[in-house]
């Protein structure tokens, strides 16, 4: 007798399905699987077996052949076990086959029949919703991020017996698990963390500000312990709260990554991506035989953080040029196009040189060479992708003695919603949503500047040595410091404070001892 049971693969985040068909005949007992399976697919005949048998049910001595249609798609990971299951008891009669039509079913199962969770539910049951399938069985442990697409049931099992209950169309209690997805802006979940633990530091401070409201890449250089990655770890707290749709995409993101805590599934808070020097590119951009996210896909819709980032190794920097500017990551393999998203506010930190006293030469004990050696492992490419470059000074004592109120997390992210706020409404017919997104044609559309303006920037652009890529990264950081302002129009005011980001490439890249 012939079954087929609707489930799914997943290739990166794009979801393909995938019918089940078993076929038990009479003929010598075998159990054969085909459909160009993995290892760890061809592995699932014997945990489905073993599961059936101590679920109470005896499968008799007859020929047995699985097939995962269609035949031609990699089929790996182990959400397969359960579909197997039930096309198999349904070929012997023991669930009912028109039970199976508009059902989709995914999960794990262990040998004593349990059924075990899986990564990338959340996915697989919004593209079952828009193929228009009503029903989804689902892990237990799943279920409460598979509920968090609206328009489709979910059913979360906990063992191949209840599923077989269900399918017999006996009745079953089991808990409605749905979150609250009724608000369209997610609340911020509080942090430890807040900017008026930093003294002073106003200039990191207000360039930290810049590339939060635009969505900027910043570049923060100065001496050991002058505050770069308490900076650069209180950003999350000043940028806008997540959208339903952003936390969605997060949680998918996630969900496939494997990486989702299945008690409170929904991503609430933008990610904060802290990476290590000794990053591989694949661990940094997502790779392997069958890729998965890396670092950078991780920090969509939030902040990578590379601290010493002179420190990385140079092939594995270059490697983030294209997803900075494209937004998004590709990996191309023999069995087809992975895409990540990418869309991440880069945030840098180094010593301008090996001791990290630069240019104190009263304390500074490096080489000219060595000096140039070191600031040479940022190439001028990778430099051009990074908007605000700023220099961080070492503390003072009377900064961290003084008595005067430093701002709140919550002070500075009000500006940055407003600014924000702006930025949606102006390109709201646009493919961008931030500032720190324009393309060329998009800055001279919206970055247009005055006659004095004009004057200005023609100078800088020849006595400051810009590339063609850096003039337009200047533009668009003039415009988010207007938005911050509540300026319409891009001053010769937010034109100078944009130039003065760019000023250190002047002094560390563009001469001195590099």
């Amino acid at each position: 007798m012939f079954s087929t049971v609707l489930s799914a693969s997943l290739r990166g985040l794009f979801v393909e399905f995938v019918h089940v068909e078993a076929d038990t005949s009479n003929g010598l007992p075998m159990f054969h699987m085909v459909g160009y399976l993995s290892s760890e697919v061809k592995e699932a005949g014997e945990r489905v077996r073993t599961a059936i048998k101590n679920s109470g049910i005896v499968l008799p001595a007859k020929k047995v052949v699985i097939n995962l249609s269609p035949a031609n798609i990699r089929k790996r990971g182990t959400m397969f076990d359960l579909p197997i299951a039930i096309a198999i008891l349904a070929s012997l009669g023991e669930v009912e086959e028109e039970r199976l039509h508009d059902l989709l079913i995914v999960g794990e199962l262990s040998l004593d029949g349990r059924v075990k969770q899986v990564p990338g539910v959340l996915p697989v049951v919004m593209e079952a919703k828009k193929r228009g399938i009503k029903t989804c069985i689902v892990p237990k442990e799943n279920q409460r991020e598979g509920t968090l697409a609206d328009g489709i049931t979910v059913i979360g099992v906990e063992t191949l017996e209840e599923v077989c209950r269900i399918l017999r169309g006996e009745t079953i209690r089991r808990q409605e698990i749905r979150e609250d997805m009724r608000e369209s802006v997610i609340p911020c979940e509080p942090s430890a963390l807040d900017y008026s633990d930093i003294h002073g530091q106003r200039i990191a401070k207000r360039a930290a500000e810049i590339a939060a409201a635009g969505n900027h890449n910043l570049l923060m250089m100065g001496p050991p312990g002058s505050g770069k990655s308490m900076i650069a770890k209180r950003i999350p707290t000043i940028l806008p709260p997540l959208t339903k749709e952003e936390g969605i995409e997060l949680t998918k993101l996630y969900s496939v990554a494997g990486s989702l805590n299945q008690e409170a599934p929904l991503m609430k808070a933008r990610p904060f991506r802290e990476v290590h020097q000794s990053v591989t590119r694949a661990a940094l951009i997502g790779g392997g035989v069958f890729p998965k996210p890396g670092e950078l896909s991780l920090a969509h819709k939030g902040v990578l953080f590379l601290d010493e980032i002179a420190e990385f190794q140079k092939p594995v920097l270059e490697l983030l040029r294209q997803p900075l500017e494209e937004r998004q990551i590709k990996i191309i393999r023999e069995q087809g196009e992975y895409v990540f998203p990418a869309d991440v506010l880069l945030v840098a930190a180094m010593n301008p040189c090996p001791c990290g006293h630069y240019p104190d030469l009263n304390k500074c004990v490096c080489t000219s060479v060595q000096i140039r050696n070191y600031l040479g492992r940022l190439s001028q490419p990778f430099l051009d992708r990074i908007d605000l470059c700023v220099e961080v000074e070492k503390i003072r004592y009377q900064d961290l003695k003084e008595a005067r109120r430093e701002e709140s997390s919550e002070e500075i992210r009000k500006r940055v919603c407003a600014a924000r706020s702006v930025q949606r409404k102006r390109y709201q017919n646009c493919r961008v949503s931030t500032n720190g997104e324009l393309c060329v044609k998009e800055v001279e559309q919206y970055c247009r500047l005055g006659l004095e303006e004009e004057k200005m920037m023609r100078r800088a652009f020849e006595q400051m040595n810009l590339t063609a890529r850096m003039y337009y990264k200047v533009l668009a950081v003039a415009r988010t410091i207007a938005d911050l302002e509540g300026e319409e129009k891009i001053t010769a005011v937010h034109l100078g404070e944009a130039l003065s980001y760019r000023s250190m490439d002047q002094k560390y890249w563009g001469g001195g001892a590099a």
